[in-house]
């Protein structure tokens, strides 16, 4: 019998040594005042460039290492910044219209992180996450560059992406003839600058 709790105890002892403690997660607020999203737009005439706020946010960290995450972007903060004046105010009308992102019925687009790869250099990522922009999801991969620093985290992105996909579809030449010079490509850039603390 004592045999038999000694085998126990010791069975119980060896156990507890080779079982890997529990995981810790950590979670950064983005701050929605030093966040901001620069996109920049390509016609055959030219380009146009600008910023959009994100309304809320969060990082997830496990172990030290990003997991996971979600953000909101307030469609409605889209500005327009290499036009002044009523030019500046006629395009930032027409972004928020139904020709493009139909602000009044959409709001607010959403982004969740799925999966985060390492790229093998500490804060290094190649991010995979759902981005749905008035009411269609699809799937998008970019690359990130993350730092943590105590209680924040900075960090920087940049995302292509096809309009058309989210049914934003003005001046597309995928849907429409004879455009001409008219035509606005349907790739646009994002650039990501976004600051988060515990």
């Amino acid at each position: 019998m004592k045999k038999l709790s000694f085998l126990f105890v010791l069975s119980a002892v060896l156990g507890l040594a080779f079982t890997n403690p529990a995981s810790e997660t950590v979670n950064f607020a983005v701050d929605t005042e030093e966040s901001y999203i620069t996109w920049r737009g390509y016609k055959v005439t030219g380009k146009h460039h600008g910023k959009v706020k994100l309304e809320d946010g969060n990082l997830e960290y496990t172990d030290g290492m990003l997991s996971g995450g979600s953000f909101t972007i307030d469609m409605s903060s889209i500005t327009v910044e290499d036009l002044t004046g009523n030019g500046k105010g006629k395009l930032e009308g027409h972004l928020k219209s139904a020709d493009f992102f139909g602000v009044e019925n959409y709001p607010t687009a959403k982004f969740t992180i799925t999966d985060v790869i390492s790229r093998g250099k500490p804060g290094d990522y190649r991010i995979i996450g759902d981005l749905t922009i008035k009411e269609t999801t699809k799937e998008i991969k970019f690359n990130a560059l993350l730092a943590e620093n105590g209680n924040s985290t900075t960090g920087t992105a940049k995302i292509t992406l096809d309009r058309s996909e989210y049914d934003v579809r003005y001046g597309s030449g995928s849907f429409f003839d004879n455009l001409g010079d008219k035509t606005i490509y349907d790739e646009f850039d994002l650039e990501v600058n976004l600051v988060a603390n515990k």
